[in-house]
Protein backbone atom coordinates (compact mmCIF):
# COMPACT_ATOMS: atom_id res chain seq x y z
CA UNK A 1 0.00 0.00 0.00
CA UNK A 2 1.56 3.60 -0.91
CA UNK A 3 0.72 5.82 1.29
CA UNK A 4 0.90 9.70 1.81
CA UNK A 5 3.80 9.59 4.33
CA UNK A 6 7.28 8.66 3.28
CA UNK A 7 8.51 4.79 4.29
CA UNK A 8 11.41 3.66 5.86
CA UNK A 9 14.16 2.72 3.84
CA UNK A 10 13.23 -0.75 4.72
CA UNK A 11 12.52 -2.56 1.57
CA UNK A 12 9.14 -2.79 0.87
CA UNK A 13 7.63 -6.46 -0.30
CA UNK A 14 4.48 -7.10 -1.17
CA UNK A 15 4.48 -10.51 0.80
CA UNK A 16 3.24 -10.83 4.13
CA UNK A 17 5.67 -12.43 6.67
CA UNK A 18 5.49 -16.23 6.70
CA UNK A 19 5.79 -17.83 9.93
CA UNK A 20 9.40 -18.96 11.17
CA UNK A 21 9.11 -20.58 13.98
CA UNK A 22 6.54 -23.41 15.35
CA UNK A 23 5.56 -24.98 19.13
CA UNK A 24 3.85 -23.22 22.13
CA UNK A 25 5.10 -19.94 22.75
CA UNK A 26 6.30 -18.71 26.26
CA UNK A 27 5.32 -21.01 28.61
CA UNK A 28 4.58 -18.44 31.02
CA UNK A 29 1.15 -17.03 30.01
CA UNK A 30 1.20 -13.68 32.54
CA UNK A 31 3.79 -12.30 30.19
CA UNK A 32 1.58 -12.85 27.30
CA UNK A 33 -0.99 -11.18 29.45
CA UNK A 34 1.11 -8.29 30.45
CA UNK A 35 2.39 -7.71 26.76
CA UNK A 36 -0.69 -8.02 25.48
CA UNK A 37 -2.33 -4.78 27.81
CA UNK A 38 0.79 -2.99 27.21
CA UNK A 39 -0.01 -3.58 23.40
CA UNK A 40 -3.70 -3.16 23.73
CA UNK A 41 -3.20 0.50 25.79
CA UNK A 42 -0.73 1.98 23.13
CA UNK A 43 -2.85 1.39 20.74
CA UNK A 44 -6.84 2.12 21.97
CA UNK A 45 -6.19 5.78 22.07
CA UNK A 46 -6.54 5.99 18.60
CA UNK A 47 -10.28 5.15 18.49
CA UNK A 48 -11.03 8.18 21.26
CA UNK A 49 -7.93 10.68 20.65
CA UNK A 50 -9.09 14.00 18.78
CA UNK A 51 -6.65 14.08 16.24
CA UNK A 52 -8.36 10.74 14.68
CA UNK A 53 -11.38 13.01 14.17
CA UNK A 54 -10.20 15.92 12.82
CA UNK A 55 -8.21 13.66 10.61
CA UNK A 56 -11.09 12.24 9.62
CA UNK A 57 -13.09 15.81 8.97
CA UNK A 58 -10.61 16.74 6.90
CA UNK A 59 -11.23 13.45 4.48
CA UNK A 60 -15.02 14.67 4.40
CA UNK A 61 -16.21 12.52 7.27
CA UNK A 62 -17.41 13.92 10.35
CA UNK A 63 -19.57 10.71 11.93
CA UNK A 64 -17.51 8.93 14.23
CA UNK A 65 -18.94 5.52 14.00
CA UNK A 66 -18.00 5.75 10.22
CA UNK A 67 -14.72 7.21 10.69
CA UNK A 68 -13.97 4.85 12.98
CA UNK A 69 -14.83 1.89 10.68
CA UNK A 70 -12.88 3.76 8.03
CA UNK A 71 -9.42 4.40 9.55
CA UNK A 72 -9.52 0.12 11.27
CA UNK A 73 -10.55 -1.36 7.52
CA UNK A 74 -8.14 0.70 5.60
CA UNK A 75 -5.71 -1.58 5.90
CA UNK A 76 -7.55 -4.12 4.21
CA UNK A 77 -8.30 -2.43 1.25
CA UNK A 78 -12.03 -0.98 -0.08
CA UNK A 79 -13.51 -4.24 0.71
CA UNK A 80 -17.50 -4.41 1.16
CA UNK A 81 -19.17 -3.57 4.03
CA UNK A 82 -19.65 -7.51 5.27
CA UNK A 83 -16.23 -8.19 5.09
CA UNK A 84 -15.44 -5.61 7.61
CA UNK A 85 -18.69 -6.63 9.52
CA UNK A 86 -16.93 -10.54 9.37
CA UNK A 87 -13.75 -8.96 10.86
CA UNK A 88 -15.12 -6.83 13.30
CA UNK A 89 -17.56 -9.41 14.87
CA UNK A 90 -19.16 -7.55 17.62
CA UNK A 91 -20.76 -4.80 15.45
CA UNK A 92 -24.33 -5.11 14.16
CA UNK A 93 -24.98 -5.01 9.98
CA UNK A 94 -26.77 -1.71 10.69
CA UNK A 95 -23.36 -0.01 12.47
CA UNK A 96 -21.08 -1.19 9.64
CA UNK A 97 -23.43 -0.02 6.88
CA UNK A 98 -22.97 3.25 8.39
CA UNK A 99 -19.17 3.31 7.03
CA UNK A 100 -21.51 3.70 3.14
CA UNK A 101 -19.77 6.05 1.51
CA UNK A 102 -16.23 6.31 3.45
CA UNK A 103 -14.19 5.00 -0.01
CA UNK A 104 -16.26 7.29 -1.79
CA UNK A 105 -14.68 9.80 0.47
CA UNK A 106 -11.40 9.08 0.27
CA UNK A 107 -9.76 5.89 -1.03
CA UNK A 108 -8.61 3.37 1.92
CA UNK A 109 -4.99 4.98 1.34
CA UNK A 110 -5.49 8.08 2.10
CA UNK A 111 -7.18 6.85 5.14
CA UNK A 112 -4.45 5.15 6.20
CA UNK A 113 -2.05 7.42 6.10
CA UNK A 114 -4.43 9.94 8.09
CA UNK A 115 -4.48 7.01 10.73
CA UNK A 116 -0.40 7.51 11.03
CA UNK A 117 -0.98 11.30 11.32
CA UNK A 118 -3.34 11.29 13.59
CA UNK A 119 -2.01 8.64 15.77
CA UNK A 120 1.76 10.54 15.70
CA UNK A 121 0.02 13.56 16.66
CA UNK A 122 -1.57 12.56 19.42
CA UNK A 123 1.04 10.96 20.99
CA UNK A 124 3.32 14.10 20.62
CA UNK A 125 0.15 16.44 21.98
CA UNK A 126 0.28 13.79 25.43
CA UNK A 127 4.24 13.61 25.30
CA UNK A 128 4.27 9.84 24.99
CA UNK A 129 7.88 10.06 23.75
CA UNK A 130 10.53 7.38 23.80
CA UNK A 131 14.30 7.43 24.11
CA UNK A 132 15.79 6.19 20.27
CA UNK A 133 17.58 3.57 22.30
CA UNK A 134 13.96 2.77 23.62
CA UNK A 135 12.66 3.10 20.37
CA UNK A 136 15.16 0.91 19.07
CA UNK A 137 15.28 -1.85 21.90
CA UNK A 138 11.49 -2.16 21.29
CA UNK A 139 11.41 -2.43 17.64
CA UNK A 140 14.05 -5.07 17.81
CA UNK A 141 11.66 -7.20 19.89
CA UNK A 142 8.32 -6.32 18.26
CA UNK A 143 9.63 -6.83 14.70
CA UNK A 144 10.46 -10.57 14.76
CA UNK A 145 7.24 -11.16 16.47
CA UNK A 146 5.41 -9.19 13.45
CA UNK A 147 8.24 -11.23 10.68
CA UNK A 148 7.36 -14.71 12.58
CA UNK A 149 3.55 -14.63 13.27
CA UNK A 150 1.06 -16.75 11.97
CA UNK A 151 -1.59 -15.18 9.98
CA UNK A 152 -3.68 -17.93 9.25
CA UNK A 153 -7.27 -16.74 9.96
CA UNK A 154 -5.57 -13.17 11.03
CA UNK A 155 -7.78 -10.99 8.84
CA UNK A 156 -7.12 -7.45 10.60
CA UNK A 157 -3.42 -8.61 11.67
CA UNK A 158 -2.60 -9.54 8.23
CA UNK A 159 -4.31 -6.82 6.35
CA UNK A 160 -1.80 -4.69 8.72
CA UNK A 161 0.69 -6.25 8.65
CA UNK A 162 1.38 -5.88 4.99
CA UNK A 163 1.06 -1.93 5.18
CA UNK A 164 4.08 -0.10 4.41
CA UNK A 165 5.62 1.18 8.02
CA UNK A 166 5.58 5.49 7.90
CA UNK A 167 8.92 7.21 7.88
CA UNK A 168 8.44 8.63 11.59
CA UNK A 169 9.99 6.08 13.83
CA UNK A 170 7.61 6.45 16.76
CA UNK A 171 4.09 5.53 14.24
CA UNK A 172 6.08 2.92 12.78
CA UNK A 173 6.61 1.22 16.19
CA UNK A 174 2.96 2.05 17.35
CA UNK A 175 1.81 0.13 13.66
CA UNK A 176 3.74 -2.85 14.73
CA UNK A 177 1.78 -2.56 18.17
CA UNK A 178 -1.09 -2.24 15.88
CA UNK A 179 -0.48 -5.71 14.26
CA UNK A 180 0.15 -7.51 17.35
CA UNK A 181 -3.34 -5.83 18.63
CA UNK A 182 -5.37 -6.85 15.85
CA UNK A 183 -3.76 -9.97 15.74
CA UNK A 184 -4.62 -10.82 19.73
CA UNK A 185 -8.14 -9.87 18.51
CA UNK A 186 -8.55 -12.09 15.56
CA UNK A 187 -7.49 -14.87 17.93
CA UNK A 188 -9.95 -13.66 20.38
CA UNK A 189 -12.91 -14.26 17.93
CA UNK A 190 -12.01 -17.40 17.64
CA UNK A 191 -12.39 -18.68 21.21
CA UNK A 192 -16.12 -16.64 21.46
CA UNK A 193 -16.95 -18.89 18.84
CA UNK A 194 -15.32 -21.92 20.30
CA UNK A 195 -17.63 -20.88 23.40
CA UNK A 196 -20.81 -19.95 21.46
CA UNK A 197 -21.07 -16.45 21.93
CA UNK A 198 -22.10 -14.49 19.09
CA UNK A 199 -21.66 -11.24 18.29
CA UNK A 200 -23.83 -9.14 20.63
CA UNK A 201 -23.96 -12.44 23.27
CA UNK A 202 -19.91 -11.58 24.06
CA UNK A 203 -20.80 -7.81 24.41
CA UNK A 204 -23.59 -8.57 26.95
CA UNK A 205 -21.13 -10.75 28.89
CA UNK A 206 -18.39 -8.26 28.74
CA UNK A 207 -20.45 -4.90 29.76
CA UNK A 208 -21.87 -7.38 32.61
CA UNK A 209 -18.28 -7.77 33.92
CA UNK A 210 -18.13 -3.96 34.01
CA UNK A 211 -15.19 -3.93 31.46
CA UNK A 212 -16.78 -1.82 29.36
CA UNK A 213 -19.49 1.15 29.61
CA UNK A 214 -23.12 -0.69 28.00
CA UNK A 215 -24.25 3.20 26.94
CA UNK A 216 -20.96 2.97 24.71
CA UNK A 217 -21.13 -0.07 23.34
CA UNK A 218 -24.67 0.02 22.48
CA UNK A 219 -24.12 3.71 21.11
CA UNK A 220 -21.13 2.29 18.83
CA UNK A 221 -22.47 -1.43 18.12
CA UNK A 222 -26.24 -0.31 17.54
CA UNK A 223 -27.63 -3.70 18.15
CA UNK A 224 -31.05 -2.95 18.80
CA UNK A 225 -33.58 -3.39 22.24
CA UNK A 226 -35.04 -6.99 21.25
CA UNK A 227 -31.32 -8.07 20.17
CA UNK A 228 -29.79 -7.23 23.07
CA UNK A 229 -32.65 -8.97 25.29
CA UNK A 230 -32.59 -11.89 23.24
CA UNK A 231 -28.63 -12.16 23.77
CA UNK A 232 -28.88 -11.40 27.59
CA UNK A 233 -32.12 -14.26 27.82
CA UNK A 234 -29.46 -16.89 26.22
CA UNK A 235 -26.65 -15.67 29.23
CA UNK A 236 -29.16 -16.30 31.65
CA UNK A 237 -30.04 -19.90 30.09
CA UNK A 238 -26.61 -20.71 30.45
CA UNK A 239 -26.41 -19.71 34.01
CA UNK A 240 -23.98 -16.70 33.04
CA UNK A 241 -26.23 -14.07 34.49
CA UNK A 242 -29.44 -13.93 36.79
CA UNK A 243 -32.58 -13.11 36.14
CA UNK A 244 -31.60 -9.75 36.90
CA UNK A 245 -28.76 -9.66 34.09
CA UNK A 246 -26.01 -9.55 36.73
CA UNK A 247 -22.85 -11.44 36.05
CA UNK A 248 -23.26 -14.94 38.49
CA UNK A 249 -19.73 -16.53 39.17
CA UNK A 250 -20.36 -19.22 36.44
CA UNK A 251 -19.91 -16.08 34.26
CA UNK A 252 -16.95 -14.36 35.81
CA UNK A 253 -15.64 -17.88 35.68
CA UNK A 254 -16.04 -17.93 32.17
CA UNK A 255 -15.30 -14.66 30.68
CA UNK A 256 -12.06 -15.68 32.18
CA UNK A 257 -11.65 -18.87 30.74
CA UNK A 258 -12.21 -16.87 27.37
CA UNK A 259 -9.06 -14.54 28.11
CA UNK A 260 -6.78 -17.67 29.39
CA UNK A 261 -7.76 -19.47 26.51
CA UNK A 262 -7.00 -16.18 23.90
CA UNK A 263 -3.66 -15.93 26.28
CA UNK A 264 -2.67 -19.55 25.15
CA UNK A 265 -3.75 -18.96 21.55
CA UNK A 266 -1.23 -16.08 21.46
CA UNK A 267 1.44 -17.39 23.31
CA UNK A 268 2.83 -18.71 20.14
CA UNK A 269 2.88 -15.01 18.66
CA UNK A 270 5.47 -14.02 21.09
CA UNK A 271 7.83 -17.18 20.77
CA UNK A 272 10.38 -15.60 18.97
CA UNK A 273 11.52 -13.18 21.54
CA UNK A 274 10.41 -15.37 24.47
CA UNK A 275 8.62 -14.56 27.91
CA UNK A 276 11.69 -12.38 29.03
CA UNK A 277 11.42 -10.54 26.00
CA UNK A 278 7.67 -9.73 26.51
CA UNK A 279 7.93 -8.33 29.54
CA UNK A 280 11.11 -6.01 28.23
CA UNK A 281 8.56 -5.06 25.42
CA UNK A 282 5.47 -4.35 28.04
CA UNK A 283 7.85 -1.55 30.00
CA UNK A 284 9.20 -0.20 26.78
CA UNK A 285 5.78 0.63 25.41
CA UNK A 286 4.27 1.21 28.56
CA UNK A 287 5.08 5.07 28.43
CA UNK A 288 2.81 5.42 25.44
CA UNK A 289 -0.37 4.39 27.27
CA UNK A 290 0.89 6.24 30.77
CA UNK A 291 0.90 9.26 28.84
CA UNK A 292 -2.71 9.36 27.66
CA UNK A 293 -4.20 8.02 31.29
CA UNK A 294 -2.37 10.85 32.84
CA UNK A 295 -3.84 13.26 29.91
CA UNK A 296 -7.42 11.85 30.24
CA UNK A 297 -6.92 12.85 34.14
CA UNK A 298 -5.73 16.15 33.88
CA UNK A 299 -8.52 16.88 31.17
CA UNK A 300 -11.34 15.22 33.72
CA UNK A 301 -9.34 17.40 36.53
CA UNK A 302 -10.26 20.45 34.22
CA UNK A 303 -13.22 19.64 33.85
CA UNK A 304 -14.54 19.07 37.02
CA UNK A 305 -12.55 23.27 37.75
CA UNK A 306 -14.23 24.52 35.29
CA UNK A 307 -18.24 22.92 36.92
CA UNK A 308 -17.11 24.25 39.99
Amino acid sequence: MHLDEPPTDEPPTDELPRSTRSGHGPTDLSAVRDVSRAVSAAHLFIHLAPESAQEAAELGVTDRGAAYLAFRSAAMGAVPWQVTLAAFYNFSPRAVRAMAGVWDAAPPERWQAARFRAAGRAMRRVEAQLTDSHLAEARSLIDPVIAGADYAGKVLAAANASVVLPGDPLVALWQQITVAREWRGDAHLVVLADHGLGPCDCLVLHTATGGLPTALVRATRRWDDAEWAAATSRLVARGWLDRDAVITEAGRAARERIEIETDQHCAALWEPIGAAGARRLASLIAPIGEAFTVAETRQAARGRQDVA
